[in-house]
This record gives C-alpha cells, sequence and structure tokens, in this order.
C-alpha cells in the first residue's frame, strides 16, 4: 500500500482536482485506490458525487473520535476507487484534538487497521500546513506538490519544502517528495511557458514530465460527481492524468 499526500498551503491550485482525477487513472491502470479527502470542504467527497446528506461516517469520525476506517469506506461510480469522505466538522479537529498525546499519528493508526488494503492511498489536504496536513505527512511514503502555472507559482513552496524536511527529521523519515505537478498550463499564454521553464531550472528532476492543461473537461466533471476519466476519457485533460498515473506508477516500478 504506497500512501501520497497531495500538499500545498496555496488554495487554488489543484490540489482537489489532482486528487480525484489521479485516484481514476491509477484504477484506469488496474490499482485499486482510497482517496481520503483530509479538507473540511469536502470538495473531493462531492466531486466523486457522494453528497453530504449521505455522509454518515467522515475522515473526521476516523481522526477525532477514533471511528473504525473500514466503517467509513464509501464506494464510488469508478470501479477500484473507495472513498473517506469529509465534511465542515473537520475545520475543529485542531482545537478538538488539542495537546492530546499521538494527535499527529492518529491518521497512521487509522490506515494501518484496514482490513482490504489497496494499491494506493491519496490524501486531499486542506490548503494549510495544520495538524490535517501533519497527519497526512506522518502517515505518507510521498508528496506531491501541484503548482498553478502562474506568477506566484513559487511563492510559499519553500516553505512547503521546509515542512516537509520538518516532518521527515521529526515523525516520518522515510516520507519523500514524489513530484512538483505542474497544472491549469494554458500554452496559448506565454507566461504558463514561461513558469513552466522557471520551475524546471530550479527543480529539475523533482517536477513530473507531465503537465496539466488548463481544460474545460476538467472544471465540468466534478459538478456531474465524476472524475474527467469517466465525463470526458477522449479530453485533453483525461489524457493528462492517465500520463501522469502512468509516470508514477513507472517511477514506483524503478524503485523496485
Amino acid at each position: 500500500m504506497r500512501v501520497i499526500a497531495i500538499v500545498n498551503q496555496k488554495g487554488g491550485v489543484g490540489k482537489t482536482t489532482t486528487a480525484i482525477n489521479l485516484a481514476a487513472a491509477l484504477t484506469e491502470h488496474g490499482k485499486s485506490v482510497l482517496l481520503v479527502d483530509m479538507d473540511p470542504q469536502g470538495n473531493a467527497s462531492t466531486g466523486l458525487g457522494v453528497m453530504r446528506a449521505d455522509r454518515n461516517l467522515t475522515s473526521y469520525d476516523v481522526i477525532v473520535d477514533g471511528a473504525d476506517i473500514n466503517d467509513a469506506l464509501y464506494d464510488t461510480a469508478v470501479a477500484g476507487l473507495s472513498l473517506v469522505p469529509s465534511d465542515m466538522d473537520l475545520s475543529g479537529a485542531e482545537l478538538e484534538l488539542g495537546a492530546q498525546q499521538g494527535r499527529t499519528t492518529l491518521l497512521t493508526d487509522a490506515l494501518n487497521a484496514l482490513k482490504n488494503k489497496p494499491d494506493y492511498v491519496l490524501l486531499d489536504c486542506p490548503p494549510s500546513l495544520s495538524l490535517l496536513t501533519v497527519n497526512a505527512l506522518s502517515a505518507a511514503h510521498s508528496v506531491i506538490v501541484p503548482l498553478q502555472c502562474e506568477f506566484y507559482a513559487l511563492e510559499g513552496l519553500s516553505q512547503l519544502l521546509k515542512t516537509v524536511e520538518m516532518a521527515k527529521a521529526n515523525i516520518n523519515p522515510d516520507l519523500k517528495i514524489e513530484g512538483v505537478m505542474l497544472t491549469m498550463y494554458d500554452p496559448r499564454n506565454r507566461l504558463s511557458g514561461q513558469v513552466v521553464a522557471d520551475v524546471r531550472k530550479h527543480l529539475g528532476r523533482a517536477v513530473f514530465k507531465t503537465v496539466i492543461p488548463r481544460n474545460v473537461r476538467i472544471a465540468e466533471a466534478p459538478s456531474f460527481g465524476l472524475p474527467v476519466t469517466h465525463y470526458d476519457r477522449r479530453s485533453a485533460g483525461a489524457k493528462a492524468y492517465m500520463d501522469l498515473a502512468g509516470e508514477i506508477l513507472k517511477k514506483r516500478s524503478r524503485a523496485k
């Protein structure tokens, strides 16, 4: 079971979009996947068709109240993809857990209790470096960092990478950077091309070869409760996420 946290403290960079579509793309490659929604906004849950009224058990119940994660698994419209949903209750987790001993490893403990372990677990983190994100970094084997192809792309990245290094030094010595992923790329925009060039210059091989384009099908798919690979599998967005999944799997096979 490979656990990957999708992290960036900035909002609007494509974390949830990546969580949903990468999870679905991995199933297209024959892998079983669990997506854990760690964001109180619960957008990944909505984007996979699990409505708020149907979320009887959520990641809040698992992390804060100690509910059995196996009881919080929801089926999605995508074969091989299950979900632990989220809701706004999770926003109070930091205050409720307070100084509780072991509060940074609650998610790790929950994932270890999974009876049927999937090939991949993706963690959709909130847009902040909070206790929820620290729990994700503690549980993860690696981190994917989405970066939007815009002027401020690199702003805040150094702080995020420092946080990853702190997590590695203090709670999870095996944590690695899976890759930095460029999102919302517009080939008609010269700035997008410049951002791609700058990020690759500064970060080199840490950046995925696959670039996620700005694509209307990606934007439309969540309103139908589907990933773009199922909403319009011929779209440029679906192809990009399939390529990203292939790149991750290829890297994993080399590591073995």
